[in-house]
């Protein structure tokens, strides 16, 4: 029996696919560094299990609206000036929030221009809308090209997604250029949609510019946020969409088909966490500090630039690929040969590069570099 075209367009995405293979590497022995996967080691702040504790045992344990928690939606929708409750979406994760995002924007033969490197799931999200994605590649220093960007965009544009601060880059984009996205979006008529999950994950002396700010943009933007990497969320599966105009009821309407509302005790713990985040600021300082580390130990060995955000370094590694060697073949070689499992920047539509995740213990870096200095 055949399967869906739609599911034929696609893979697995490139970073789940490490795990089994790590987890199959441990059981033969092997000792494996992960700075493959993007997730923190840090604990989930008590004041989020504990509120999660205290939902489960009063019984939020049952069905709620699709939308999600209002107490959370109400708290959220403070933070975007012009919007109530309404306008917020509550969804499992950012993943499931783009992928029901593009389901409602988009119909077949529409395009979505994505700047490159990007996120493993942008293109078989919008695949899987039947729209197809446009690659532009960014400019060396991994900022937009917005001439390019320009150029890519035409009456079949239905979108832009970018990604701020970015994965797997670490590009951080100034208030100009979102000006210039709101600008061009307005003169071809498509959205905007802002993947802000790492928006709480900037390094000093840099900000991270919040597009919701231009007032005349609000119209087409559509915001995308996360608990997962601010508040150590990831297996919880809370995050949301933020959008004005009729973008969040088509999102509830198509929510209440294909998952009904998210976990309602989880939804307690992110509503603790969308207060005052305490635990952020000691965070990204030890973040800082794994930044700086691992940038000097990765341009010892390869080029790279230095990230302004998120938790992560894209060098580029082609000098030191064999004739023939893809950086695909380069991050098998080095993981199976050292134990330091990495991501080929084929997975970010950008080949020849590698994506570091350095949010690990100190130890475990310094064990990772030192293992591939014997290699290289």
């Amino acid at each position: 029996m055949r399967l869906a075209r739609r599911i034929a367009r696609i893979d697995a995405s490139p970073t789940a696919a490490f795990i089994p293979l790590m987890r199959d590497l441990r059981q033969k022995g092997r000792n494996v560094i992960n700075l493959a996967i993007g997730e923190p080691e840090f604990a989930t702040p008590d004041p989020v299990k504990a509120a999660t504790a205290r939902a489960l045992e009063s019984g939020r344990t049952r069905y709620d609206a699709t939308s999600g928690v209002a107490a959370l939606r109400e708290r959220l929708a403070a933070a975007f000036e012009g919007l109530g409750p309404e306008h917020i979406v509550v969804t499992n994760g950012a993943k499931q929030a783009l992928f029901s995002i593009f389901q409602a924007i988009c119909d077949p033969g529409d395009e979505v221009i994505l700047p490159v490197p990007c996120w493993v799931s942008f293109a078989a999200q919008v695949r899987l809308a039947g729209a197809e994605p446009v690659s532009v590649p960014c400019r060396s220093d991994h900022q937009l090209d917005m001439e390019a960007i320009a150029r890519a965009a035409g009456p079949r544009t239905r979108a832009i997604i970018v990604n701020s601060p970015n994965n797997p880059t670490g590009a951080v984009y100034p208030r100009q250029t979102f000006e210039n996205l709101a600008r061009l979006a307005r003169e071809n008529d498509f959205y905007i949609v802002s993947d802000e999950a790492y928006h709480d994950f900037v390094y000093p002396p840099h900000e991270a510019f919040t597009p919701w700010s231009l007032a005349d943009m609000r119209d087409r933007l559509i915001v995308v946020r996360s608990f997962s990497k601010a508040a150590a969320m990831t297996g919880f599966r809370v995050g949301y969409v933020a959008a004005a105009g009729d973008v969040a009821r088509a999102l509830e309407r198509l929510q209440s088909h294909l998952c009904g509302n998210v976990c309602t005790f989880a939804q307690y713990g992110a509503l603790a966490a969308a207060g005052e985040a305490p635990w952020l600021e000691a965070w990204l300082a030890e973040l800082d500090g794994l930044r700086r580390f691992a940038l000097e130990q990765t341009r010892a060995l390869f080029d790279c630039t230095e990230p302004e955000g998120a938790f992560y370094l894209f060098p580029d590694v082609r000098r030191r690929l064999a004739v023939g060697q893809s950086s695909r073949d380069f991050a098998m070689d080095l993981l199976l040969q050292t134990g330091v499992a990495m991501v080929p920047g084929e997975a970010f539509g950008t080949p020849g590069h590698l994506r570091i995740c350095y949010a690990v213990g100190r130890e475990k870096l310094a064990d990772a570099f030192e293992r591939l200095r014997k290699r290289l």
